[in-house]
């Protein structure tokens, strides 16, 4: 009985067993989407504009930088020592923060950096504050912020809530898509997901355009980039010059078709400030006639080529 159970020992030590086989490892992940996406949406489209963008107060002239007429709009901001400026920071090359530096640049900052020139003889006297589009004109209305610079269109409709400097830039409405894409106008976007960011006029524009796009909301154009990148939508609709900066964040992103529609980009002021209004025309006409203007789209929109140059706007007295 002892020899037979120690042979079955041995026997039971031979005999081994494969392993069991091993699954291949798995995973699954959704790439992270930006947070507060709408979509879906239906807004108006932009009405048919009774207004003239390019009609404003006439400029008056420009006062020695640092010494601000008394009992001014300007005279407040001098004495507060800065110039609040809503804007954005995901809106390259017009208002975006810098990776190395850190600080906020394009050329809408620029352009906020020349009316602080024109108040304080200093262009870094300036407290941005960060906006979203739908944001703009709740923070004139509550005057949170002196002027808004944040590719503000002109629109009759805002001009009921808001005062516009004269147009400081005009642009055109195209369509962001990938290299590979078919999409060339914008009937190739029928039944397809279009990004924007919330409260633009393109948006309701597109939709007049094509019933039935799908348009999907996002808070910033950084947002649109992401959406595009990953597939979630086939392009992305707005004014050519913010278009071109996303395009220049990726090289497989291209800008199609022609114009779908002209905006003119003015400087947000609160209603009531007409002091304010002629000063910042001031400031516009100066640096347009000093070459000012010209250095600024040169260095930030030279992208959308040399024919550009400085909007010439209409004084209605």
């Amino acid at each position: 009985m002892v020899l037979l159970g120690v042979l079955t020992l041995t026997l039971a030590a031979c005999v081994k067993f494969a392993a069991p086989q091993s699954l291949p490892p798995t995973a699954t992940a959704t790439p992270p989407t930006p947070a507060d996406v709408e979509t879906n949406v239906s807004r108006e489209p932009p009405p048919n504009e009774s207004c003239n963008p390019s009609l404003t107060l006439r400029p008056t002239e420009l006062p020695e930088a640092g010494k601000m007429a008394p009992n001014t709009t300007m005279a407040a901001i001098h004495g507060r020592g800065r110039l609040i400026v809503g804007l954005d920071i995901g809106s390259n090359p017009f208002s975006f923060r810098d990776p190395l530096s850190g600080d906020i640049k394009g050329f809408d900052v620029d352009i906020a950096r020349e009316i602080a020139r024109a108040i304080f003889n200093s262009p870094d006297r300036v407290e941005y504050r960060v906006l979203s589009s739908a944001d703009r004109i709740e923070a004139l209305r509550s005057n949170t912020v002196d002027v808004v610079v944040k590719t503000m269109s002109i629109t009759c409709d805002r001009m009921r809530d808001v005062n516009f400097s004269a147009p400081y830039y005009v642009a055109s409405q195209r369509i962001l898509a990938l290299r590979d894409s078919t999409i060339e106008d914008a009937e190739d976007l029928a039944g397809q997901r279009v990004c924007a960011a919330r409260g633009v006029t393109s948006i309701g524009r597109l939709q007049q355009l094509v019933p039935s796009v799908k348009m999907v909301e996002t808070t910033t154009w950084a947002d649109c980039l992401v959406l595009l990148q990953q597939g979630e939508v086939v392009a992305v609709s707005t004014d050519d010059a913010i278009l071109a900066g996303l395009a220049i964040q990726d090289p497989w992103l291209k800008v199609v078709g022609p114009g779908l529609g002209t905006e003119y980009y003015g400087v947000g002021i609160p209603r009531g400030q007409d002091d304010m209004v002629r000063f910042v025309n001031a400031v516009l006409a100066s640096i347009t006639v000093n070459g000012r203007w010209q250095q600024i789209y040169n260095e930030w929109l030279s992208v959308l080529g040399p024919q550009y140059i400085a909007p010439q706007p209409i004084y209605r007295d």
